[in-house]
C-alpha cells in the first residue's frame, strides 16, 4: 500500500522505486527477475508497470496474491481520479497550486537513471550486449512516442543474440503449468463486449452507456502498446474527436463524449498523482456517465477502472507461464541476453528523452535547469548510496516544489 500512494513519476519512476523497494529492501525478487519481468511486460499490451507489480505478487503468492497486489496498487489512484470527475468544475474554475508537483518529473528521471545504473552491470557484459544497449538507447531517444518502439527493440535484441549458440547453451528448466482459462476469459470478454456494445447501440438499450464504456476501456487495455503516452491519444480520439464528426453526429448522436477541456484536465492530473497512468479510466468513466446521475457516475468510475486494468491482468497471468516454459529452449534462453540489454538501452534512451522534455539541453532558464539537475542527482544518490526508503523521496521533492 505504501508503494501505491508514493509511486510518483509514471512508469519511468515506478521501475526505480520497485528496484529499491522490492529488490533491495524487501528482497521479494532479484534484480535479474525484475529485469525479466519488465522485459516480458514491455512485450504485452496494457499497463506495463502494473503488470510488473502483478508478477511480483504472483511470484510470492500465486494468483490470489497477484490479484490483491493489483487491487491495492490501482485503488488509491482510481479513487483520486474518480473523485476528480466529481470535482472537475472546481479544478477548472479555480487557480490550482501545482508547484507541489513541479519537481516530480526530474525526480522520475533520477529514479530511471538509478535503474539503468543498477541493471547495466547485470545485463551489459560483452560486445554484443554493448552494441544492443547503444542501438536501443538511440532508437528509444529518436522514436520515444512511437507505440511499437519498445516491443520492437526487445524482439530485435532477442533475435540478435541468437546468432551465436556459444554464450548460452541449451538448459533444462522446469515447465510451468498453464491455465488456458485466463486467455479464454480475455478473448471471450473481448468478443462479448464488442457484440453487446453494438447491439446496445442499435437497439438504444437503457444500459447502453454502461456497456459502451466497458467495451471502450476493455479495448484500450487490450490493444495499447507503449503505456499512457499511447493511451491518451486513443482516448482523446474516442471521446473528444470522434463524437464531433458529422458521421457520428448523424448515425450515433448518443455516443459517449466529453469536452476537450475536461479530458485535458484529467490527463494532466493523472500524471501528478501516485500510481498508474491507466487510472485515467476511472476519471473518464465517471465523467462520461455523469449526465445520467450520481449513481451512474459511481458506476462509471468502477467500470472504467476495472475494464481498463482487467486485460493487463488476464494477459500477464496467462502468458508469463508460457514465457517461462519457452525458456527451456536454447533459442529463447539465448534471446534473454539481448532482451535484457535492449531493456537497459530503452531505459537510458528514455532518460535522455525525458531530460530533453525538461529543456535541460537548450541553454535557457539556467536557474531552473540547475535545480532540476540537482533534483535528478540527489534522487540518484539517495537511491544508490543511502538507506532512505524510496517513498520518502517523492515527499521531499513535493516539499521542495512547495517552498522553492
Amino acid at each position: 500500500m505504501l508503494h501505491s500512494v508514493s509511486a510518483f513519476g509514471g512508469p519511468q519512476g515506478h521501475y526505480g522505486m520497485m528496484l529499491k523497494t522490492f529488490v533491495q529492501q524487501r528482497r521479494d525478487v532479484t534484480e535479474e527477475e525484475l529485469l525479466d519481468y519488465n522485459a516480458f511486460c514491455q512485450m504485452l499490451p496494457g499497463a506495463s508497470s502494473t503488470q510488473t507489480l502483478t508478477l511480483i505478487g504472483y511470484k510470492r503468492g500465486g494468483v490470489p496474491l497477484a490479484t490483491l497486489t493489483l487491487l491495492i496498487w490501482i485503488l488509491p489512484a482510481c479513487l483520486l481520479m474518480g473523485g476528480l470527475s466529481f470535482l472537475l468544475g472546481y479544478f477548472q474554475d479555480q487557480t490550482i497550486q501545482t508547484r507541489i508537483f513541479h519537481y516530480i518529473p526530474p525526480m522520475a528521471i533520477g529514479f530511471l537513471l538509478y535503474s539503468t545504473y543498477r541493471l547495466f552491470g547485470v545485463a551489459i557484459h560483452n560486445p554484443i550486449t554493448r552494441i544492443i544497449f547503444v542501438v536501443a538507447g538511440i532508437a528509444t531517444f529518436v522514436g520515444f512516442k512511437t507505440p511499437w518502439i519498445f516491443p520492437g527493440l526487445i524482439l530485435l535484441g532477442g533475435i540478435v543474440t541468437n546468432f551465436s549458440d556459444k554464450r548460452i547453451p541449451q538448459k533444462e528448466l522446469p515447465s510451468k503449468k498453464l491455465n488456458r482459462g485466463y486467455l479464454g476469459l480475455f478473448l471471450l470478454l473481448f468478443a462479448i463486449a464488442g457484440v453487446l456494445s453494438e447491439q446496445a447501440r442499435i437497439n438504444n438499450s437503457p444500459s447502453r452507456p454502461i456497456i459502451n464504456l466497458f467495451e471502450n476501456n476493455y479495448r484500450f487495455g487490450s490493444l495499447v502498446f507503449g503505456g499512457g503516452d499511447v493511451l491518451m491519444p486513443m482516448m482523446y480520439d474516442q471521446y473528444v474527436v470522434r463524437p464531433g464528426t458529422k458521421r457520428v453526429q448523424e448515425k450515433n448522436p448518443d455516443v459517449l463524449r466529453m469536452s476537450k477541456e475536461e479530458f485535458l484536465t484529467g490527463s494532466g492530473m493523472v500524471r501528478a498523482i501516485p500510481g498508474p497512468v491507466f487510472s485515467i479510466g476511472a476519471f473518464t468513466g465517471g465523467l462520461l456517465l455523469r449526465p445520467y446521475g450520481t449513481a451512474m457516475q459511481f458506476m462509471g468510475i468502477f467500470i472504467g477502472a476495472i475494464a481498463i486494468f482487467l486485460p493487463s491482468f488476464l494477459l500477464v497471468i496467462f502468458f508469463y507461464p508460457v514465457w517461462n516454459n519457452l525458456k527451456r529452449y536454447a533459442i529463447i534462453y539465448r534471446s534473454l541476453e539481448g532482451i535484457h540489454a535492449a531493456v537497459v538501452g530503452i531505459m537510458i534512451g528514455a532518460t535522455l528523452y525525458l531530460m530533453k522534455d525538461l529543456h535541460l539541453f537548450d541553454g535557457s532558464l539556467i536557474q531552473e535547469q540547475l535545480i532540476n539537475m540537482i533534483v535528478i542527482a540527489t534522487s540518484f544518490i539517495l537511491l544508490a548510496y543511502s538507506k532512505l526508503p524510496a517513498p520518502f523521496i517523492p515527499l521531499i521533492c513535493m516539499c521542495l516544489g512547495w517552498f522553492v
